[in-house]
C-alpha cells in the first residue's frame, strides 16, 4: 500500500473544519467602569480591561468563565443616534454579566449606554 500524504493532509484539513463549532448570540449590553473586580468568575482577582459578560444562554452556569468572546454591536435599543462603529469587534473575555467600560467604547459611543450586541465563540 502507498502512502499519499496529500490525501492524509486533505483528510485532516477536513477534520479540523468539522471540529470547530461556533456559537453566536444575540443581546443587549451595557458597562460599568473599573476597577472589574470583583467578578462573578474571579471574585477579586482582577483579569483585564478587556472583559464581557454574556448572557444566561452562553453563561451556561459559569461554564464560560475564561473563554474569549468576540464582541460587536449590531444596534440601538432605542430611538437615539446609531452609536455602533461599525464592522468593528473586539475579543474579551468572559468574566460577568457586564461589559467593562474599555470593551463598550471600542464598539460603540458609551453615550449610548445600552446597545444590542452579538457575542461570537
Amino acid at each position: 500500500m502507498r502512502f499519499n500524504a496529500q490525501g492524509l493532509i486533505m483528510v485532516g484539513t477536513i477534520l479540523c473544519f468539522i471540529s470547530i463549532q461556533s456559537q453566536t448570540d444575540f443581546g443587549t449590553a451595557n458597562f460599568y467602569g473599573p476597577p472589574y473586580v470583583p467578578s462573578a468568575c474571579y471574585r477579586n482577582t482582577y483579569q483585564s480591561d478587556d472583559v464581557a459578560a454574556v448572557s444566561d444562554a452562553l453563561w451556561n452556569n459559569g461554564e464560560a468563565c475564561g473563554k474569549i468572546v468576540n464582541v460587536r454591536c449590531i444596534g440601538a435599543t432605542n430611538l437615539a443616534p446609531q452609536p455602533c462603529k461599525l464592522n468593528i469587534s473586539v475579543a474579551a473575555t468572559i468574566i460577568d454579566y457586564c461589559l467593562s467600560k474599555y470593551v463598550f467604547s471600542v464598539i460603540a459611543d458609551p453615550k449610548a449606554g445600552r446597545i444590542r450586541t452579538a457575542y461570537e465563540v
